[in-house]
């Protein structure tokens, strides 16, 4: 990955985290409960989207771009294979679950730094 898109997908990824500590502690005005499931969620977000980032941009190369767009296409693919093994994992173990905080959590962590891409990647 070229120097000024690492920086870009770093910079998105921490905003990623940072989000997840925000919607954690809103999550904890409503009790310990709602924090942990927003956290998860939150967390789970971030590192899906670092694993894609990995996946998809660690190893690339700028001279095979057809290359890049199976990496995007397998990226994608583990990225959503891990978010529903964790969701699922969670909807098993943890009871009684907190449904709005866990989804929210997520939903929020994914979308706000994706919104302030083109800020952060300045």
């Amino acid at each position: 990955m070229q120097n000024s898109d690492a920086r870009r997908a770093k910079r998105i990824l921490i905003a990623q985290a940072v989000a997840t500590l925000v919607v954690t502690l809103i999550g904890l005005i409503f009790g310990l409960r709602a924090g942990l499931f927003a956290l998860i969620g939150g967390a789970t977000a971030t590192v899906a989207n670092a694993l894609f980032a990995y996946l998809v941009f660690g190893r690339y190369q700028a001279g095979q771009p057809g290359r890049l767009l199976a990496q995007f296409y397998g990226g994608e693919l583990i990225k959503l294979a891990f978010v529903i093994a964790v969701f699922a994992a969670v909807i098993i173990w943890l009871d009684p679950l907190s449904p709005l905080a866990l989804f929210g959590g997520f939903l929020f962590v994914q979308v706000i730094p994706m919104l302030l891409a083109n800020r952060l990647g300045a």
